[in-house]
């Protein structure tokens, strides 16, 4: 074994340009490479040497030498967001369905702390991002001078790492070693902060293509004793289980663990950053699990003997109560980032290293041991339980004959619309967004954009701007919610002016939704500021911004309003009215474990919703 814990002769894993860091762009080979140039262009020649296309931004004083640079560049496209936030999550939407990093330029002051709910929401669910933000000059930082902020000390918490630089012949080294740590290991967002008069130094280029960080050294490779020690629970398993997260994306391991779970006949259920990894049809994937998982998911997470964690990192919306995850169970956690694992649950077999490595050195190890399934009796379960307890049955659309929209039913219409193939989902936050994650199954990743963390309203429609700008030709449809929705509707103006053809589908319950459910649950009925106004007309509000507009307030009428907003040529607003009394179902009560859930559909019983509390009782 060597001192990387590799057995002599095993072939290294494959590895993407992303993870070894490497420029997307012609990095040293750029023509500008040599050439004496003010600070501000040294950045943008520093950007174009790594590839960027396009940034997503707003100026200000403290900016404006960048925006003058960027101006004169031939490489770069600039979006002019309408909000500094809407900026950040355009270029988080840009780079979860791409997997480049993406870039937001703002000014200083309020432009800059204006990115920091972009930046934590880009953090907690490990979204590679560059934000670039202008500052005051150095003679005058800490004097509390206008529109200055310490946006380095501001983001701390919530960046992979920030740089303020403090000499012009650090910035082509720094834009190097800021892509370099947001693509590599567990991804991530990166702050540089720029003084305005560095700016203004004249510099003389040089972008390095290496870069030199001995502190920052992420492990791919898995140890080779813990691969085996895990390839030894598989074969002893029989009710194993894989829980597929967002790392499975980051990763691009979704064949690796699609591979193993064929070999090996062990099923998966996949997180909220995990949807897409493993396709939604694979026979083996359960599909959602946790708060709102399948209560088959949730169920096969109770009864199984091995839990294999790849890429997840067992956020509290997936265990439920901690003391009763997955009791039965040992564990396998794998993932780039060591201070994941056993952080929330303890762990049998810890596995530090690159997921897509990991799994195929685990899938070869078991095929020399010869290995095979144990899991006939148990798949044989799971598919009882599924027909038992399915997300959707046609019993919920009997309340259309009172004219009632039942959100799931039209959800589900969307997913029969959407082309599969080239149609990218984002969501705002909320029960549309559970409603989504149930309903709107993905064959690919990258194909399903949401806040998952953060949790962020506003997030899912800047973030769908961002991905049609990213992905040409793509069908993005955002699934929003009326109070999400208004947070940043400025962005309508965006899509707009830069003939963006997203789509979005608003499901108005005229309530923030998810907390007006808990309210009726837990509280009482105690609706205290959930319940919005009938405020504004949606689809006035599309015309205002140049974009088509309906409202649809009939079940009959929601079909052929899905295919006039899929077959519109530029951007599109659906209003979908449903009722305010509907709630995301099934769930599992704050502070139970995953075998306690309210309002799953039972077959057995007729087909209706049991424990809900309300609609199906």
């Amino acid at each position: 074994m060597d001192g990387e814990g590799r057995t002599a002769g095993a072939q290294a894993p494959e590895r993407t340009a992303a993870s070894v860091g490497a420029c997307r762009g012609a990095g040293s080979r750029t023509a500008k490479q040599g050439r004496v140039m003010p600070g501000a262009e040294a950045l943008v020649a520093s950007l174009e040497a790594e590839g960027v296309d396009v940034v997503f931004g707003y100026p200000g004083g403290q900016a404006i030498r960048l925006y003058d640079a960027l101006y004169g560049s031939d490489q770069i496209t600039h979006v002019l967001a309408r909000h500094e936030q809407g900026a950040v999550h355009m270029a988080d939407g840009y780079a979860r369905s791409t997997g480049r990093a993406g870039v937001a330029i703002v000014t200083s002051g309020p432009g800059a702390t204006n990115t920091v709910t972009g930046i934590a929401t880009a953090y907690l669910d490990s979204v590679p991002l560059i934000v670039i933000t202008g500052q005051v000059p150095r003679s005058v930082i800490g004097t509390d001078s206008f529109q200055e902020s310490d946006i380095v000390g501001i983001t701390m918490p919530v960046v992979k790492h920030s740089f303020l630089i403090q000499d012009a012949a650090d910035i082509a080294r720094t834009v190097r070693e800021a892509f370099h740590i947001a693509v590599t290991g567990r991804p991530g967002p990166v702050l540089i902060d720029v003084p305005s008069d560095i700016a203004a130094d004249e510099v003389a280029f040089c972008y390095p293509d290496a870069v030199d960080l001995p502190s920052y050294k992420p492990t791919y490779r898995g140890n080779a004793r813990q691969i085996r020690a895990a390839c030894r629970l598989i074969e002893e398993s029989d009710r194993p289980l894989m829980i597929v997260g967002g790392g499975a994306v980051s990763s691009e391991a979704g064949p690796e663990a699609a591979a193993l779970m064929e070999l090996m006949g062990i099923p998966c259920v996949t997180t909220l950053m995990g949807k897409g990894a493993v396709p939604s049809s694979h026979p083996l994937n359960l599909g959602p699990v946790g708060m709102h998982g399948a209560k088959y998911s949730n169920r096969a997470m109770t009864e199984a003997d091995l839990v294999i964690a790849a890429g997840a990192r067992f956020s509290d919306r997936v265990t439920g109560r901690l003391s009763d995850f997955a009791p039965n169970a040992r564990i396998v956690h794998i993932d780039i980032d060591p201070a994941e694992i056993g952080k929330v649950v303890a762990v049998d077999v810890p596995i530090v290293g690159d997921l897509k490595g990991v799994l195929a050195a685990i899938a070869a190890q078991l095929i020399r041991d010869g290995a095979r399934p144990r899991t006939a009796a148990w798949l044989d379960q799971l598919a009882s339980w599924r027909e038992r307890w399915p997300f959707y049955h046609p019993r919920m659309a009997e309340a259309e004959s009172a004219g009632e929209i039942v959100p799931e039913v039209a959800i589900a219409e969307l997913g029969r619309q959407i082309d599969p193939d080239r149609s990218i989902i984002a969501t705002e936050v909320g029960q549309h967004q559970m409603w989504a994650h149930q309903l709107l199954g993905r064959e690919r990743p990258r194909a399903f954009v949401t806040s998952g963390g953060l949790g962020t309203m506003g997030f899912g429609f800047p973030a769908a701007i961002g991905a049609a700008i990213g992905n040409p030709g793509a069908q993005v449809v955002c699934v929003a919610g009326d109070g999400s929705f208004q947070m940043n509707s400025q962005e309508m103006a965006t899509a707009a002016a830069n003939g963006v053809p997203v789509k979005v589908m608003l499901m108005d319950n005229r309530c923030l939704g998810m907390v007006h459910q808990w309210q009726k649950l837990f509280y009482g009925g105690r609706y205290s500021e959930t319940l919005l106004a009938p405020v504004p007309d949606f689809v006035k509000l599309a015309d205002a911004y140049g974009w088509a507009g309906e409202r649809v307030e009939r079940p009959a009428e929601v079909a052929s309003a899905i295919a006039r907003m899929l077959a519109a040529e530029g951007p599109y607003l659906l209003d979908v009215a449903i009722s305010p009394d509907q709630s995301v179902y099934p769930m599992v009560a704050p502070g139970e474990g995953l075998d306690s859930m309210m309002g799953a559909i039972d077959v057995a019983v007729g087909a209706v919703r049991t424990g809900a509390g309300g609609r199906g009782e």
